[in-house]
């Protein structure tokens, strides 16, 4: 957690999917990153994975490591409700 990040709920995370919203997010251990530049996640899904969601658990089926968010700055800590 960063107490220097807003807090965005489930609910807020899940519009920005790439459909709802203009910005596409996507949560990983609690926290949301912006992912709205990324070729990757342009159309708001990358593989068989969607935005708008916590992805902590879907990692372990990706061909990549958890390094992968250090590409991106973090802009809200996730609260789970």
């Amino acid at each position: 957690m960063n107490f220097d990040l807003p807090f965005v709920t489930l609910q807020q995370l899940a519009l920005r999917n790439g459909q709802d919203k203009p910005e596409v997010w996507i949560a990983y251990k609690g926290l949301v990153y912006n992912v709205t530049h990324s070729r990757l996640w342009k159309t708001g899904t990358h593989y068989e994975h969607w935005a708008g969601q916590d992805l902590t658990d879907e990692l372990v089926d990706a061909p990549h490591t958890d390094g992968v968010f250090s590409k991106f700055e973090p802009i809200a800590n996730l609260v789970k409700k």
